[in-house]
């Protein structure tokens, strides 16, 4: 199977999101990599749902709290930026503070 390097960084988020979603149902605090790989796969899937850009911006926010991520990661992540495809294109979604 030959993959695209879009594909293959896709595939990597996919499977980074997974591993989140799996330590966060156990009830672990997520760290700088999962969270970020959690939030971007979330805003992914929405845009496949057909959620707006709108919409997704502010979903982006309601994802994760404070409690659920390790010291100090709510600082690192000022705002992830996701290129995501919808039924009319690729956009670029952008999530200012994800972590309150």
């Amino acid at each position: 199977m030959e993959l695209t390097p879009r594909e293959k960084d896709k595939l990597m988020l996919f499977t980074a999101a997974l591993l989140a979603e799996r330590r966060k149902a156990r009830g672990l605090k997520l760290n700088y990599p999962e969270a970020v790989a959690y939030i971007s796969a979330a805003i992914l899937e929405g845009a496949r749902d057909g959620r707006t850009v709108a919409e997704l911006m502010s979903y982006g926010t309601q994802l994760l709290s404070r409690d659920e991520v390790m010291e100090g990661v709510p600082e690192m992540i000022p705002d992830i930026q996701v290129e995501a495809t919808f039924p009319d294109g690729t956009k670029l979604v952008t999530v200012h503070h994800p972590i309150v």
